[in-house]
């Protein structure tokens, strides 16, 4: 298990934008399952919508960009993972997203990733989202660990 403090020492991301809970399991160079829960605490809740409050997709595709950088930068860099690193994970592409229902606050939003190809800081990931067990949004990401 990987707690939010050590997740803050490897990706920049902080609140409102840190979108990754808690690691659960992660098997260097194949997979990752992590978490976050949604409240409706979130800023982003004002806006979308209100009255209606609906994770955005554009938030769910980012957690699970941000547990794909934590499975990377773990893998390559696993004896770093306790110090403030200076690396950064950029997106290269994000296809085949889909959403399949929405996320609403009070959901615990499972992101489980697995490993399609890796080759030197270059990564593709196949990304799931899931809510009690449900698919609930998927997406095949490619990004790139680089220098700050």
């Amino acid at each position: 298990m990987i707690d939010v403090n050590i997740i803050q020492k490897i990706i920049p991301h902080r609140y409102p934008f840190l979108l990754v809970d808690r690691v659960e399991n992660l098997v260097e160079y194949e997979s990752i399952e992590a978490y976050k829960n949604v409240t409706i605490a979130e800023q982003i809740f004002q806006g979308h919508f209100p009255g209606h409050p609906i994770y955005p997709g554009v938030m769910i595709i980012e957690g699970m960009a941000q547990a794909g950088a934590l499975l990377a930068f773990i893998s390559l860099y696993k004896e770093k993972a306790q110090e403030e690193n200076s690396k950064i994970v950029y997106f290269l592409s994000i296809d085949k997203a889909k959403f399949r229902q929405p996320v609403v606050p009070g959901d615990k939003l499972v992101y489980k990733l697995k490993t399609l190809k890796q080759k030197g800081s270059v990564w593709v990931i196949d990304a799931k989202g899931f809510v009690d067990d449900k698919l609930v949004s998927e997406a095949e990401l490619k990004a790139m660990i680089v220098d700050k």
